[in-house]
């Protein structure tokens, strides 16, 4: 799905740039151009971000046990 018309960048290839190390908004931004037109993609991405963190933190304390 299309979080940002402006720059044509999927739901997908910002949960793959986090799966890859991308872990703020900024760096986010900074890689793909997010939000630097209209910015109406800015929340939606944050709620990306923070669920992928959310799963791999998840993840990581599943194996710690």
């Amino acid at each position: 799905m299309y979080v940002c018309i402006c720059r044509q960048i999927t739901d997908s290839q910002i949960r793959k740039r986090c799966s890859e190390g991308v872990s703020t908004f900024s760096e986010l931004r900074a890689e793909l151009g997010l939000a630097s037109d209209c910015g109406r993609c800015g929340h939606y991405a944050r709620e990306i971000i923070a669920e992928v963190a959310s799963a791999a933190k998840c993840r990581d304390m599943s194996y710690a046990a």
